[in-house]
């Protein structure tokens, strides 16, 4: 696979990953988690099915009788160590119960449990990222502005947005904090936490899908700073000229990530 199509499915494994996270509901709770979403995840692991009893688990072999075994359920637990063990645990028969040893596990399984939940979640997602290559070189990152810039100039408004995404994940930009979300514009950026706790926010990209248009505001904004956060909205609105716009945008994209990478 390409760097391109790599660094896509690693910002569709982040997707989904915060959606598994959404659906998990406080300990105790009747919340069912996207088990779906989760499986996706689990495919592009290093974990494989396997069904033990009526459990559906995902077991990656580490040392003989002791693999890291996760259970699909509300609970997400991590195991380390065998299935019939986890078998035995989550799904046992009268038979084993009577056996007071088994009972025992049955009642506390923090022994064998590494752990659950979030916790287990976090795990999976570090575990299917490192099983993507995301080595680049320069030719790699022209050829994202190009396709970028291409996108743009025919108002091909899905190849702007796929482009600005993968900039997005390679400079760590992200959604911008309450006070700079416009209506029908894709707005990402760089945050920062002053010394005063105050968020700031910049460099700001700003696609508007209605009008075709990309802007840049190549500066800081805090936000609790009501002067900058009216310009940044006179920017928008197309009544006050941005740093970059058009094509150039994707240039500095360009530069920027050259630029960290060294």
């Amino acid at each position: 696979m390409s760097f391109k199509e790599n660094l896509m499915d690693k910002i569709k494994i982040d997707k989904i990953t915060e959606k598994v996270r959404h659906s998990i509901g406080p300990p105790g709770s009747n919340s069912k988690i996207d088990k779906a979403a989760m499986k996706f995840l689990m495919e592009k692991s290093p974990y494989k099915f396997r069904k033990a009893r009526d459990l559906e688990l995902f077991v990656k072999e580490v040392d003989a009788g002791r693999d890291n075994i996760l259970v699909l359920d509300n609970e997400l637990a991590l195991y380390k160590t065998s299935v019939d063990d986890v078998a035995m645990r989550k799904s046992p028969t009268v038979k084993e119960m009577l056996y007071f040893r088994n009972a025992i596990k049955i009642l506390n399984d923090k022994d064998v449990v590494v752990s659950k939940r979030e916790e287990s979640l976090e795990t999976i997602h570090q575990e299917c990222v490192e099983m993507i290559d995301l080595t680049f070189n320069k030719a790699d990152i022209a050829d994202i502005e190009k396709e970028g810039a291409a996108s743009l100039k025919t108002g091909y408004m899905e190849g702007v947005i796929e482009s600005l995404e993968l900039f997005a994940e390679l400079l760590d930009y992200r959604s911008p904090p309450r006070g700079f979300k416009i209506p029908h514009n894709l707005i990402l950026g760089a945050l920062t936490k002053a010394k005063t706790d105050e968020v700031m926010f910049g460099p700001i990209l700003i696609y508007s899908n209605v009008h075709n248009t990309l802007k840049l505001i190549d500066d800081l904004i805090g936000n609790y700073d009501k002067g900058k956060i009216e310009l940044f909205k006179q920017i928008v609105a197309g009544k006050t000229s941005a740093s970059l716009e058009g094509e150039k945008v994707f240039e500095f994209l360009r530069e920027a990530v050259v630029n960290r990478g060294h």
